[in-house]
């Protein structure tokens, strides 16, 4: 299924991107002698491509979390954690001013949950069994208010525009590295040459990498303002508690119940062991407490 769902997004992004170009008249990259490249047009298809992928992403993304995380919808309540936590999101919903999301229930042990989708609306929220299970209702209060928070702020959304534009350069760039090199060092007179598509895709992953900083470090912003929001629609004192909590079960070594694609719209990741700072999705935990305490 998640073989089925790569290839689907990426043929979704061929023929949107594809049917973009041909509306825009942007044929080729090069100028009419294919002598130089035109930056217009160049700038244009990076966009159309960057900005294609982070947006078709953005749409299945609701579809695309329950399928990753095996979560099921609640539509009739059946027990009395399912009441609570319907009631608790219809209450939270009502105050962050925006519409009833879809509550579901993920099967993992870990203490975790997430939100996600393209409309603040339109959204999903759902929490993980573990967590249910061991937290109390005021911290689990707080990190539904946690998520419903990033629906309030548009965080998906804007996250989608800033990887679109990262995408977008990242492309750009590469691309003007790769025709460089292709042109000084290979000696190609016209058009491009193998060089042009060796270098390329090697800038690519570089720049990738680089701009990948960008796009954390709002992750990360937008991690403090949940919580924010997780103190504000439920308590501090339960968004502290909360998160405590999760630390606790961090150390204890839980692993992680979602997919990579998804760690990034959830509670508790935390900083990865093996990778800098600059490229974490979350801030530490004590971090996110001591921001709290210190509210005013």
């Amino acid at each position: 299924m998640r073989i089925a769902l790569f290839l689907l997004t990426n043929l979704g992004v061929l023929a949107l991107a594809s049917v973009t170009l041909n509306l825009l008249g942007v044929g080729q990259i090069l100028n009419e002698s294919g002598t130089g490249l035109d930056l217009t047009n160049l700038l244009i298809f990076c966009a159309v491509f960057g900005f294609a992928g982070s947006f078709i992403s953005l749409f299945l993304s609701k579809f695309m979390a329950k399928r990753g995380t095996g979560t099921q919808i609640i539509t009739n309540p059946r027990t009395p954690d399912e009441k609570w936590l319907v009631e608790t999101v219809a209450d939270l919903a009502e105050r962050a001013g925006i519409g009833m999301p879809e509550v579901g229930i993920f099967p993992a042990n870990q203490a975790n949950a997430f939100a996600t989708g393209w409309n603040r609306n339109k959204s999903l929220v759902a929490v993980s069994a573990g967590l249910l299970q061991r937290f109390d209702r005021e911290e689990a209060r707080a990190v539904l208010a946690h998520e419903i928070g990033h629906v309030a702020n548009g965080d998906m959304v804007t996250l989608t525009l800033i990887q679109g534009v990262v995408n977008t350069f990242v492309m750009f760039f590469a691309r003007i590295i790769g025709y460089t090199v292709d042109k000084v060092v290979f000696k190609t007179e016209r058009g491009v040459g193998i060089g042009y598509y060796i270098v390329t895709f090697i800038a690519e992953i570089l720049l990738a990498f680089i701009a990948s900083m960008i796009v954390m470090a709002f992750s990360r912003h937008r991690e403090y303002r949940a919580d924010h929001a997780g103190a504000t629609l439920a308590s501090r004192e339960g968004m502290i508690r909360a998160l405590e909590r999760l630390k606790a079960e961090t150390q204890a070594g839980a692993p992680t119940p979602m997919p990579k694609s998804m760690q990034a719209f959830g509670i508790s990741e935390g900083w990865h062991k093996t990778a800098g700072k600059l490229f974490a999705s979350h801030p530490p935990l004590d971090e996110r407490i001591a921001a709290l305490r210190n509210h005013a």
